[in-house]
């Protein structure tokens, strides 16, 4: 009996990996709907003494598991990393708030001490940022050390959320004696912008611990970047800043070639798909030859840099003696400066560091340089502009290009072109609780519907069907409001066709959608909010392929 007892433990521990005070679930794929489904898990966690580290990442967890799985959590007062990332897959956006609320609640009460919070892959949007507020306030994060939260989908909104929170914790440990530092923060693919990305820049500011910052792919221009090349200022710390794939210009360039001249310990820096142009890589060539003494890797890819700018890059980290890597590739250094960059890379021994220039994209047009000047100079004008009328006018806030050029001019490249998150970045610009901006959204969005282009047509239909569950997740009477926002574009979409489209199969189609929402309404089950969304997904598809298949966009509101 012994014996199969100690198999069976054997066993259980491999199944969930244990090292060092770590209870690993991580890449299990399971599906915890409710507390029956985490029993065995609820139990091994209870019976882990000093409980370290719990990784539930690549897991997916219902609020019901949440809560018992929080309920766990309560008595585990030496947990200090929390690793759950990607645990929220095929769950409605409207169940991760309470989800996260739960566990962070639990781990309060426990009195537990972060260092590490890791929720990165969770598509939670501003909403989800709410769930983890209190937690992020609360005297459990005042010892906190890592911060993940890539690719949520967190938007200005939530951006601007856990900036305060970070500034709010920073504020009340410093008066408990033990300032918030914060050393590693990643926030990828969340669509910060400006106001995101500068409301942020005050927490960095203030903290001065930084160590990482990763904000790749986050929209921001030279506004955001100047402000966060400010707050590194005050981070001298900083060992990586990651801003891939956002928009310096030479405006931004040059404010964190500013920036760098005050980093002595930083060791890589990630510029690529920055456009920093010729004169802001110049800028930072300065810097470079002024300090950064342990350099490991510098990417100035795809920045639309020239051939001369490029060689003062080169001969800027001759001195790096630690230099492991230096990317130049996809910018515009042609042919002849390709061979110059090589030779002059080799005349310092240092050929071996430079990466490919297979993507150069070859010497940039004179016209076409001066059309950049001027663009630049005109935006350069419209932000004066905007400067002056904001002593007196709010600033609004920007809407990403894409989103934006939708918005005013719909059409199915348009769409596709925003990607498999088209519905988070629509809903993330229009407000859900205003019915009438909502109804617009959806009318814009059925406007480029084809029947006979399967990827379109099931652009459409994602897109609607999403942001019905955006509205669903903003408000606590949901299957009401959801009743009154597609009665609303219903109503808006038949108003904007030639003739009605109330056939006797559309007006069958309403009946049972009323039937459903009632029966929701008083017997709020799973099964029949499934067949509530099921007639919504029927009718939109109807009026989508009814009459000519297509829509003559006349927006005529009620």
């Amino acid at each position: 009996m012994a014996t199969d007892d100690v198999a069976q433990l054997a066993d259980s521990l491999a199944k969930t990996g244990v090292e060092d005070g770590e209870l690993s679930y991580k890449g299990q794929g399971r599906k915890l709907d409710d507390a029956q489904s985490v029993e065995e898990m609820v139990k091994e966690i209870q019976d882990f003494e000093g409980l370290q580290a719990l990784r539930l990442e690549g897991n997916t967890v219902g609020v019901e598991a949440a809560q018992a799985i929080a309920k766990a959590l309560e008595t585990k007062s030496a947990l200090m990393r929390c690793y759950w990332s990607d645990m929220f897959t095929g769950r409605l956006r409207s169940e991760i708030p309470p989800s996260l609320n739960s566990l962070g609640d639990a781990l309060m009460l426990a009195g537990a001490r972060l260092t590490v919070l890791d929720l990165s892959d969770n598509a939670f949007g501003p909403d989800g940022v709410k769930g983890i507020e209190n937690l992020l306030k609360s005297s459990t994060c005042y010892t906190l050390q890592e911060l993940r939260l890539n690719n949520c989908g967190m938007g200005i909104g939530g951006g601007k959320i856990l900036a305060a929170s970070l500034i709010y914790n920073h504020k009340r440990s410093s008066a408990a004696g033990s300032p918030l530092s914060l050393k590693v923060f990643v926030a990828g693919r969340n669509r910060l912008e400006n106001d995101g990305a500068t409301a942020l820049a005050q927490a960095f500011k203030l903290m001065g611990s930084m160590e990482e910052v990763h904000m790749p792919q986050n929209g921001i221009n030279h506004a955001g970047v100047t402000a966060l090349a400010e707050a590194m200022q005050h981070n001298p710390g900083l060992r990586i800043l990651n801003l891939n794939d956002n928009t310096f210009t030479e405006k931004g360039a040059m404010a964190m070639a500013q920036a760098l001249k005050h980093l002595r310990s930083i060791q890589v820096i990630n510029f690529g798909d920055c456009l920093v142009r010729p004169e802001g890589a110049k800028a930072i060539a300065v810097s470079l030859s002024e300090g950064l003494p342990i350099l490991k890797e510098l990417n100035l890819s795809y920045g639309e840099i020239t051939e001369d700018a490029a060689l003062v890059v080169a001969q800027a980290v001759k001195d790096k003696d630690q230099l492991e890597k230096l990317d130049l590739n996809g910018n515009c250094i042609g042919e002849d400066g390709c061979r110059a960059l090589k030779v002059a890379m080799e005349a310092m021994n240092m050929s071996e560091l430079l990466g490919s220039l297979s993507d150069d994209e070859g010497e940039p047009e004179d016209d076409d340089d001066e059309e950049d000047e001027d663009d630049d100079e005109e935006e350069d004008d419209d932000e004066d502009d905007v400067d002056e009328e904001e002593f007196s006018t709010p600033q609004s806030t920007p809407r990403p290009p894409e989103v934006s050029s939708f918005l005013s001019f719909p059409s199915p490249d348009k769409l596709l072109k925003l990607g498999p998150t088209r519905a988070l970045l629509i809903e993330q610009q229009v407000d859900v609780s205003d019915a009438t901006k909502t109804a617009e959204a959806f009318l814009k969005i059925a406007s480029v519907y084809k029947e006979d282009n399967t990827e379109v047509k099931n652009a459409v239909l994602d897109s609607i069907g999403k942001i019905l569950c955006g509205v669903e997740s903003s408000c606590k009477c949901q299957t009401c409001v959801t009743f009154v926002y597609f009665s609303y574009f219903v109503l808006s979409y038949d108003s904007c066709k030639p003739g009605s489209v109330w056939t006797w199969h559309l007006q069958l189609l309403w009946l049972l959608y009323l039937i459903f929402t009632f029966a929701v309404l008083l017997f709020h089950t799973r099964y029949l909010l499934y067949i509530h969304k099921y007639c919504q997904i029927v009718i939109l598809k109807y009026l989508l392929t009814s009459r000519n298949k297509t829509v003559t966009y006349h927006i005529k509101m009620h």
